[in-house]
């Protein structure tokens, strides 16, 4: 079933989970997008990093979480896509072994003004561990199609 602008109301909770993170990827991420030695060398980052653990770059959090929401809602939502973020934070890094999930709270939703069958949706993400410890906090704006111009 798609889902439309109208049927997310303020308020609305949704949830997805769960991701397990692995040494080996982060790794892999951090090479390619963000190569800091706390995010790619997992002895030196143990020993010397403020983290204590090799700890994944945000970016890659923030792509894991995307996955989750991906695969849990935006393959069945009529979303246009991120108008963009605010907010974005890293509380806690994530490291190998934790098990991601996303809370998604509807804050906010008002049709367009400019084009009335487009309607704008503002998202609290919240991610967390295993043990509830948060891992990103976001608030991005999505605009979706509306079922229809009224």
């Amino acid at each position: 079933m798609t889902v439309y602008f109208e049927d997310l109301d303020e308020g609305d909770v949704l949830e997805f989970g769960s991701y397990d993170v692995t040494e080996a990827e982060i790794v892999e991420f951090a090479e390619r997008y963000d190569p800091q030695w706390f995010h790619t060398q997992p002895e030196r980052a143990r020993e010397e990093s403020h983290f204590g653990d090799l700890a994944a770059s945000g970016w890659h959090t923030a792509s894991m979480a995307m996955r989750l929401v991906v695969d849990g809602h935006f393959s069945e939502a009529a979303a246009l896509g991120a108008l963009g973020i605010e907010k974005l934070r890293w509380p806690n890094p994530t490291v190998p072994g934790d098990s991601l999930s996303v809370r998604v709270e509807v804050l906010e939703t008002r049709r367009s003004e400019s084009d009335p069958s487009r309607g704008l949706v503002t998202l609290n993400h919240t991610v967390t561990n295993q043990d509830g410890e948060v891992k990103l906090e976001m608030r991005p704006t999505v605009m979706y199609e509306c079922r229809n111009s009224e």
